[in-house]
């Protein structure tokens, strides 16, 4: 293994799984092989935390993983919190404000894995059909909070509303204009759900701010790093690291921040960008 990067920071939808969800068996192996090889693998992803835990059980990987887009950093063995952002209760009353008056709804990551549930949806706020098939399709993950201007949630750190991709676009320009430098967001599509997610963090959250929380441990620079994604929320991490690698079948604008693009998640990408990064044949461009 060339010594140059020491950490692999995966993103998982559209990078690590393919479009049925599933891990392929070569890129089960290539991920195995840098771990032999002395890496250290770090998944880094918008899923929520219990989305991501079974993935990592999956993999055979006992590092911290990296949740909710840069949000919440976790050690899965034992399910023990490292790092969350802190999103402060005026900022809760106030986002949860906007998105009333904006006519969309709103749900809060909050770190309750431990009691058996991911997500507070706002019971007085606005809903709409992607929220009701996405509560739907997540049974058991969520409970209503009905008081937000006297009472906000507990341990929240970030947050999501749910709709069309110009809706969710018009709704994170809103908050950066009635919230001006108090939010990161990031509009998405998740492959699993209908409709495009606004996700929200409090400003300066991102996966490359966490993944390189979690590098320090080991002293590890961010030269050190190599990180590979897909989507907007990726462009932080890809940007900042050392060899930041797109998928093929990643967005324009992750493909231009990118130093290298690989082919695409249905093509085994990720195991193939593993297989030169091990063998030290990183392309030139890189």
């Amino acid at each position: 293994m060339t010594a140059k990067f020491r950490l692999l920071a995966i993103d998982i939808d559209g990078t690590l799984v393919n479009s049925t969800d599933d891990v392929s068996d070569r890129t089960r192996r290539a991920i195995e092989a840098a771990v032999r090889a002395g890496m250290v693998v770090v998944l880094a992803s918008g899923r929520r935390y219990s989305r991501v835990v079974p993935i990592a059980r999956e993999l055979g990987l006992s590092t911290p993983v990296v949740s909710s887009s840069g949000a919440l950093i976790k050690e899965t063995r034992n399910h023990t919190t490292l790092w969350r952002a802190d999103f402060s209760p005026e900022l809760l009353r106030r986002v949860a404000h906007a998105l009333r008056r904006s006519g969309f709804p709103l749900a809060l990551l909050g770190d309750t894995f431990t009691d058996g549930f991911d997500y507070y949806v706002d019971a007085q706020g606005p809903t709409n059909d992607y929220m009701v098939r996405y509560l739907d399709l997540n049974p058991g993950c969520h409970r209503f909070w009905n008081d937000f201007q006297n009472h906000v949630p507990p341990d929240v750190f970030a947050a999501f509303s749910l709709g069309t991709r110009e809706e969710m676009e018009g709704l994170a320009a809103e908050l950066h204009r009635t919230l001006p430098g108090l939010l990161t967001t990031n509009v998405l599509k998740s492959p699993r759900y209908e409709g495009f997610f606004c996700e929200m963090m409090p400003c300066g959250t991102t996966k490359w701010s966490a993944v390189c929380r979690v590098a320090a441990q080991w002293g590890i620079r961010p030269r050190e790093i190599c990180a590979v994604g897909d989507d907007v929320n990726d462009l932080a991490m890809i940007s900042g690291a050392g060899l930041g690698i797109a998928m093929g079948n990643a967005c324009e604008e992750v493909k231009a921040a990118a130093q290298w693009v690989a082919p695409s998640h249905e093509e085994d990408g990720l195991a193939y960008a593993i297989t030169l990064i091990l063998e030290g044949r990183v392309p030139q461009t890189a």
